[in-house]
């Protein structure tokens, strides 16, 4: 199997940087049915190519299935002599996910600036099963803004077409959605996955369609296919997919609604949310730091950046985000386009992820991690850690967190249960406190910590707050506030 991607970006060979593989070497990879390769058959300043070769072992195909499981054709040679090791399928998808993760994640060491950016990309496919006929292809690419072009290979001696077409995609757009598209819609339009499909197949396809999948016209064919026709895993796919398209819509009113030179006065009747009082917290503790310098680390949409944007005490604001789709809905609401030139300084927005470093967040006052760890798969911790108290390195930061104890009081919330979905985990209070005195005691960090919401005596508060400092003593307290 073989996909090439080119780029004319000048210099063209950062697409190396993007990519994590040298345009000078060969780099190879084990897959459990044969060996990736990822070389570049041009690599100039003008125009480089990155070429990702997948060579099956059609007996290691055969011999890695499942004791007992069925092949496709159990008769004879079947087993062995198929299309798999020469058309593009889900076993292309899969090493395209394992070769280039960090590129997937738009995750740049060297160029996170590039990474964030639409680059002049042609993506070549020669082969691809495409069931449905080619005037499939551009139905699924041509919406995400690629221009398409899918051949039928035709069949020897006047037969007609064949099931196969030579896919050629060119668009600019940033390297990362290029990639997620593909990853997605190669097995959709092969139609067949060469694996069991789980439920956590779920979580793969809603990370990979982030920003584009939910707004897809045919987001419910895409959806079947690649959770292979199984109806419940489907339907559970769709209906998550049709939150986020209700939340945007949601967002989109808000913000046609919202007055940036009005705030309407709170009812003092009403409770506050905890968003809300979260937020508060924040912003007092970043006032008694007398930070002027911050970012705010997984900002997402940007309702604390609205809010840091509105007191002036604070001079430079910078809002990091892995969701190229959250930071454009952070500037809508922020409406940096019609802020005067001197407040739209103060505030930037920055494309990058967390668990890598990323020397445009070094020398800052504070830093905020508002609901943002509990995100983060535990084995990334350490990375996430490294990146912000050790290379970025503020003189505070704040982070908030879900205290599991008080999932008790929530209604509704099945025993054991997590309050989002997306929610890797969440801490107790001994181990909120147990991972803040390691990571500060680590980085030089002193640390307290506090409670956000309503006390309960049995739980503790809804929300834990630890604020990290470099020159505070190191009290490892609990405090309720």
């Amino acid at each position: 199997m073989l996909m090439t991607v080119s780029t004319t970006h000048v210099p063209a060979t950062d697409l190396g940087f993007l990519l994590v593989k040298h345009p000078d070497r060969v780099h190879a990879l084990e897959m459990p049915a044969g060996q990736a390769y990822v070389m570049y058959p041009e690599a100039t300043a003008q125009r480089c190519t990155a070429a990702l070769v997948l060579d099956i072992d059609p007996h290691a195909l055969h011999s890695g299935r499942k004791r007992g499981a069925k092949a496709p054709d159990s008769a004879g040679l079947g087993q062995y002599v198929n299309d798999r090791p020469y058309a593009a399928s889900s076993m292309l998808a899969s090493a395209l996910g394992k070769v280039f993760r960090s590129a997937l994640r738009g995750a740049s060491k060297d160029r996170p600036e590039l990474a964030a950016t639409a680059i002049p990309l042609e993506v070549a496919v020669p082969v691809l099963r495409c069931r449905g006929g080619a005037e499939l292809a551009p139905r699924l690419f041509d919406p995400l803004g690629w221009t398409t072009s899918a051949t039928p290979i035709p069949l020897d001696d006047g037969w007609g077409d064949s099931r196969y077409v030579e896919l050629r995609l060119t668009g600019t757009l940033r390297l990362a959605d290029a990639l997620n598209h593909l990853y997605v819609l190669l097995p959709v339009l092969d139609d067949a996955k060469h694996y069991w499909v789980a439920p956590d197949e779920i979580d793969k396809l809603v990370r990979a369609g982030e920003g584009w999948l939910a707004g897809h016209p045919e987001r419910a064919l895409i959806t079947r296919r690649f959770l292979a026709h199984r109806r419940a895993l489907a339907g559970a796919a769709l209906a998550r997919l049709a939150e986020e398209r209700r939340r945007l819509a949601e967002l989109d009113e808000e913000l046609e609604e919202l007055d940036p030179d009005t705030i309407e006065a709170p009812d003092a009747e009403k409770p506050q949310p905890l968003a809300v009082r979260r937020r508060e917290a924040v912003l007092a503790a970043l006032r008694e730091l007398g930070a002027a310098r911050v970012l705010d680390l997984g900002c997402g949409p940007g309702a604390l950046l609205a809010d840091l944007v509105r007191d002036r005490r604070f001079t430079e604001i910078v809002g990091a985000d892995v969701s190229t789709r959250s930071l454009e809905i952070a500037e809508r609401r922020l409406r940096l386009d019609r802020l005067p030139d001197r407040q739209r300084e103060r505030i930037k927005l920055r494309q990058t992820a967390l668990t890598y470093r990323d020397d445009r967040l070094r020398g800052f006052d504070a830093a905020v991690l508002m609901e943002v760890v509990e995100h983060v798969d535990p084995p990334r911790l350490a990375a996430l850690e490294d990146a912000v108290f050790g290379h970025a390195a503020p003189h505070a930061v704040l982070v908030t967190t879900p205290n599991a104890e008080y999932n008790v009081r929530y209604e509704g919330l099945a025993h054991g249960g997590m309050r989002h979905h997306d929610h890797r985990f969440e801490w107790t209070r001994d181990e909120f406190a147990a991972w803040s005195d390691r990571v500060a005691g680590l980085y030089g960090y002193a640390v307290r910590r506090y409670g956000i919401g309503d006390d309960d005596p049995e739980t503790g508060s809804p929300t834990q707050f630890a604020v990290f400092t470099r020159d505070e003593p190191a009290t490892g307290g609990e405090v309720s506030a």
